[in-house]
């Protein structure tokens, strides 16, 4: 006997701020999200809701460093009623990673709280797009009726493949926010080297020491290059403010990897806080 509309279990996807999806993209495809916030002079902002990222970048050009925080658990129980209330089984919440924030751990608990609707977190262990793609592909996988169990399943082989790597043009960000060691961030400064950094266990940790911005953008093409031989892959340009460099990037590896499918997307008011202005990065999957 086949499975009909009702049978069926309604999945929602959810994603939290710091995932940078296009709005449009996030509408579309009906993902949920809970923003993290930014406090800025003692004012509290939701990004992607009440502080776009160029405002953002505007505000504490001249200030003290923003304090960050993560969503309560409030917040992620009161969206998941909503999505009980409209009818969904289940959801699977894709956070960034567990070894910068306390985000996962919010989802997690919050799920516990709300009867009637089945959650799964999934900690990307990693932020930004890169984070993005595994809610992209967990929507679409929602929308032909995946389960969640399968959905799960998915997002962990994802992780195979998923790679990102990103550099800043000011260290003393990360090491004042507590994201990098003090002396990587004392070494930096000394030898004004550009680190190429990238999540490994969960954290922020220096991958190699490169002296020039442009150096450090080759190395990472480079990289990307060890992999776009393997197959089709979907990359994602990353950058803090820095829009026209980053367009003149895509058009520069677009032409290098014609079958890689590039996008840009930004580091928003939450991660910007911890890399600062000028940062760039890439990150990239299999399709």
């Amino acid at each position: 006997m086949g499975t009909t509309e009702v049978d069926r279990m309604k999945t929602a996807i959810v994603t939290d701020s710091t995932a940078y999806l296009p709005g449009p993209e996030r509408h579309r495809l009906g993902i949920r999200m809970v923003p993290l916030s930014v406090t800025i002079d003692g004012k509290v902002y939701e990004e992607e809701v009440g502080l776009e990222a160029d405002r953002f970048y505007d505000f504490v050009r001249e200030g003290e460093l923003p304090k960050t925080s993560q969503p309560p658990i409030g917040k992620f129980a009161d969206c998941f009623q909503a999505l009980k209330k409209e009818g969904f089984d289940a959801a699977v919440v894709v956070t960034l990673s567990s070894g910068i924030s306390g985000t996962f751990t919010s989802a997690v608990q919050a799920g516990e709280l709300v009867e009637g609707l089945d959650v799964h977190v999934f900690d990307s262990e990693i932020a930004c797009m890169p984070q993005g793609f595994y809610a992209l592909r967990a929507a679409k996988m929602a929308r032909n009726n995946a389960t969640p169990e399968a959905i799960m399943t998915e997002l962990q082989e994802m992780k195979k493949s998923l790679r990102a790597y990103f550099m800043v043009d000011d260290l003393s960000h990360l090491q004042r926010g507590g994201r990098l060691s003090g002396a990587q961030a004392l070494i930096g400064g000394l030898l004004q080297v550009k680190p190429l950094l990238h999540f490994k266990d969960k954290v922020i940790v220096p991958f190699e020491k490169i002296r020039t911005r442009k150096k450090a953008m080759n190395r990472i093409a480079e990289l990307l290059a060890q992999d776009a031989g393997k197959g089709h892959l979907e990359a994602a340009i990353i950058h803090a403010n820095r829009a026209e460099d980053a367009e003149a990037w895509r058009e520069e590896l677009s032409r290098k990897f014609p079958d890689v499918e590039f996008v840009v997307s930004y580091f928003g008011p939450v991660i910007g806080t911890h890399l600062g202005e000028g940062a760039m990065g890439l990150g990239w999957v299999k399709k």
